[in-house]
């Protein structure tokens, strides 16, 4: 059995600065580096590094990023037989600014991502179903692809997780009801729902309006104030792991992979939500995307260190 991650695989062109610029405004910035990222591929090598069996399937341009950044997904031990190439458009890019504090802005180039369609659910993702046990998510494919993804897991008893990122104001009804678990931060949140999600207490009411929606279990992550779960039957909150914050970039995708990867291995929900909080902050203390993401040791002494089990 493995898991499924659907989704974007790009390259990330980051540049650090003092502070991130308003509207109009050039900055001298200190550093540039690229690296492997796209959400989709950053949650698949998430898993892979914490040594979960895992399967990608997206598409990359014919250009030197596109083999570069298979390449990567091969070395970080993700499966990549299902990862198209298309000669007719380029591989995805993101363009990241990140400050002092660690915040970042982002702007992403679909690229080849945004040639993934229906017809590849039928023709790659399908075929894997039936060996999966979960469907990881994201909104940097079209939205039309996401759903068809999601309704035909659904259709396969594999459990759905979906990253409503980036956000996104018009989600179609027919998408939650084909989804177990969302797990959007504050900002994604508040596009969803509609109101602003800044605390626990609003992320409780959020949580209640995504259930009453479709979805099995709405996890609102709230940064360094921690992650609020609800489903039908219980709410909880967990806080989060206090580290040093170099550099925000996957630490959501971390979050989702190592969640994923605590149910895989059978432990609670709960326990699945302090996996999730505690590979978020790691991969929150080093640069990058996919190079901040924890391996199974460092991720395991980090939950030894803090007090934390490996089992529910």
């Amino acid at each position: 059995m493995s898991i499924i991650v659907f989704g974007s695989i790009n390259i990330d062109l980051v540049a650090t600065v003092h502070r991130l610029p308003v509207a109009g405004e050039t900055l001298l910035g200190r550093n540039f580096f690229q690296v492997p990222g796209g959400k989709g591929a950053n949650q698949a090598v998430a898993l892979a590094k914490l040594s979960i069996p895992t399967q990608m399937v997206g598409c990359v341009g014919a250009d030197s990023f596109g083999t570069e950044l298979v390449n990567q997904l091969q070395a970080s031990g993700v499966q990549t037989d299902h990862i198209l190439v298309d000669k007719t458009v380029s591989s995805g890019v993101a363009i990241i600014a990140v400050d002092d504090a660690g915040e970042n802005q982002i702007i992403v180039i679909p690229g080849a991502n945004g040639r993934v369609n229906p017809e590849d659910v039928e023709e790659r993702l399908l075929p894997l179903l039936s060996t999966a046990t979960t469907l990881l998510l994201q909104f940097e494919i079209p939205i039309s692809t996401v759903i068809a993804a999601a309704k035909a897991a659904r259709q396969a008893g594999v459990t759905v997780i979906l990253d409503p990122a980036p956000a996104n104001t018009n989600v179609p009804a027919e998408l939650y009801l084909s989804v177990d678990i969302i797990t959007p931060n504050e900002i994604e949140a508040e596009q969803l729902v509609g109101f602003a999600v800044d605390g626990r207490e609003s992320a409780e009411k959020a949580a209640t309006v995504l259930l009453q929606r479709g979805v099995k279990c709405a996890l609102i992550k709230l940064g360094a104030k921690g992650v609020f779960c609800a489903t039908p039957e219980e709410s909880f909150f967990v806080p989060a792991f206090p580290v040093e914050t170099v550099d925000t970039v996957a630490a959501g995708d971390a979050f989702n992979g190592a969640l994923a990867a605590a149910l895989f291995e059978g432990l609670s929900l709960h326990q699945a939500v302090v996996w999730g909080a505690a590979a978020g902050a790691m991969a929150a203390t080093k640069p990058g995307a996919q190079p901040s993401l924890p391996d199974r040791v460092a991720f395991d002494r980090f939950l030894k260190e803090r007090g934390v089990g490996n089992r529910a």
